[in-house]
């Protein structure tokens, strides 16, 4: 048998070649031992005792497709009411979870939403910039104490105020997603500002179907009646053991990563869901990639792009049709965004981890708040990284002593081409970097493909390469990095500003916390023993050209 493809509700999941066996064994198991209809009754027990505490009180993205349906009228009302105030800009403050699903559905429709999920002080002081007279800003963030998400509130508080727009008018501007109880709702409140409160029972990157992700995409203009109901065709089919495209493909993820293909290679071919890759990244990687175990998603930018072949620990997976791939998958991102939270549920399972927690995320949180501390006390000298390794024109080179062995003497091009050799069998390479992900820095995303082809220029074994930005993949991948399999090379990339954004009411600007959030995590990274190299672009366009050239050449 060559390929299997289950469907249901306009969704289908084929499964090609070798992949067949191992999934319909496992998907055989999962039958026998009562997971579909066990998961369909949020049974907490079905990810071990260790995970009953956790498991038990988020589950309830299960229910989503039915009870977010009393979000439609009063949030359809609430548009049509900011657009005749003449406000039709809408900003997204959050981050992860917060932030992704809603980006999504509305690159999905076609509907402007201004996604403001970093640091940098380039991009905050453009989003703040735009046409303040017409924005309301969505404050989103589950815990209520989100740093990057608090920062944003002051900055557009303070840029509202210098503005002219204050007292009642200054309050229509902000809307603030959050959990019953947070911090943030108590503030909210106080400051008089218009509070949805999702479900405690969601956890955040579970959350696409919630007021997460579809009070900023409704306010944006998306159809989410439409998308709720194409999630609510797929779920009766969840409590099946056969015919249920979710299981079909938890089982294939979670038995190809047990049996060592745990690198996922996700390519678009026609699937008309833009962005949809770093939403399931996000989920995939934060959920699995814990106790040394995981499933890494490394987002490529097509079935043709470099790095998009197969290897003893890679599965690819495409989202549309092509006949190649192990895996594809296919449906309307309603029913999408059920389906794979179902799946990475399952692939835990199969796993034998608990998906709802992620520990080295709070790590990474608590890292950059040490550090800001320090520098409060210590000033500069507390985020110092020591003197670089080498300094080739524009660009920094900081090795951290894990290049040993390696004179460097070629510079930029060596130090790369090191770190390149530096990948260990079954390992791979991630990328990140601190810069403006939506600016004039956005062609750093190449990177992933130049290093790609200069690993094959160089001789070596393939290995993935993924790219995400700071801080933004921290609530991402950044917790496959520390809790996942420990085979993992970085590179990290910072750049000077040619401007900063103070954060009103706190003692250091964008700029600031950017750093502390990029050593924090390098710092985390380094106590692992991971190599690690960080370039610092001394002049970010002539640095970031520098560097693009050092590949390509």
């Amino acid at each position: 048998m060559t390929s299997v493809v289950t469907a249901a509700a306009g969704v289908s999941v084929t499964v090609r070649g070798d992949a067949v066996e191992e999934t319909e064994s496992i998907l055989d198991r999962l039958a026998s031992d009562g997971v579909p209809a066990a998961l369909a009754a949020r049974s907490p027990q079905l990810w071990g005792p260790d995970a009953v505490a956790e498991a038990g009180r988020r589950l309830g993205w299960l229910d989503l497709p039915e009870t977010s349906r009393a979000l439609v009228e009063p949030l359809t009302r609430l548009a049509e009411e900011y657009r005749a105030e003449g406000l039709d800009r809408f900003v997204l403050a959050g981050m992860g979870g917060s932030s992704l699903a809603a980006e999504v559905i509305t690159r999905t429709a076609g509907v402007e939403l201004t996604v403001l999920d970093g640091t940098d002080p380039l991009q905050v002081a453009r989003v703040i910039a735009d046409r303040p007279e017409r924005t309301v800003v969505v404050v989103a963030s589950k815990s209520g104490g989100t740093l990057e998400t608090d920062g944003h509130r002051r900055v557009f508080e303070a840029a509202f105020a210098e503005a002219g727009i204050t007292c009642d008018a200054l309050r229509r501007r902000f809307l603030v997603i959050t959990d019953p109880g947070s911090p943030l709702e108590h503030s909210a409140r106080r400051a008089g500002y218009h509070v949805v409160l999702s479900d405690p029972d969601v956890g955040g990157r579970f959350s696409a179907l919630s007021a997460f992700g579809l009070v900023p995409a409704a306010l944006a203009g998306a159809d989410i009646g439409a998308l709720l109901d194409e999630a609510a065709a797929l779920a009766p089919t969840l409590r099946q053991p056969y015919d249920n495209p979710a299981l079909a493909l938890g089982a294939a993820l979670g038995v190809a990563a047990a049996a060592g293909r745990d690198k996922l290679l996700i390519a678009d071919n026609g699937s008309g869901l833009t962005g949809f890759g770093a939403w399931a990244e996000q989920l995939l990687a934060e959920s699995t990639g814990k106790d040394g175990k995981g499933v890494l998603p490394v987002l490529v930018e097509g079935v043709g792009a470099p790095g998009f072949a197969p290897s003893p620990d890679v599965r690819g997976l495409v989202l549309g049709d092509f006949e190649s791939a192990a895996l594809t998958v296919k449906g309307p991102l309603g029913a999408q965004f059920l389906l794979w939270e179902y799946a990475t549920a399952i692939a835990g399972r199969v796993l034998g981890i608990n998906p709802f927690d992620q520990p080295n995320v709070q790590e990474s949180k608590d890292n950059t708040a040490a550090l800001l501390d320090a520098f409060a006390t210590e000033g500069e000298a507390a985020l110092d990284d020591g003197a670089p390794y080498l300094v080739d024109g524009a660009v920094e080179v900081h090795t951290g002593g894990t290049l040993g062995g390696h004179s460097l003497e070629g510079g930029l091009t060596e130090a790369l081409d090191a770190l390149l050799e530096s990948v260990p069998a079954r390992g791979y390479l991630a990328v990140m970097a601190y810069l403006d992900r939506t600016g004039d820095d956005a062609e750093a995303a190449g990177l992933r493909a130049l290093l790609t082809l200069r690993a094959e220029r160089l001789g070596l074994a393939p290995a993935p390469v993924t790219f995400g930005w700071g801080p933004r993949f921290l609530h991402s991948t950044g917790q496959y990095h520390k809790g996942g399999p420990q085979n993992g090379v970085f590179l990290q990339i910072t750049g000077a500003a040619p401007l900063d954004v103070p954060v009103p009411g706190l003692p250091y600007t964008f700029g600031t916390l950017q750093f502390a959030q990029a050593i924090g995590d390098l710092r985390a990274l380094r106590s692992r023993g991971r190599p690690v190299v960080r370039l610092h672009l001394r002049d970010r366009a002539e640095g970031l050209a520098q560097l693009l050239d050092a590949l390509k050449n």
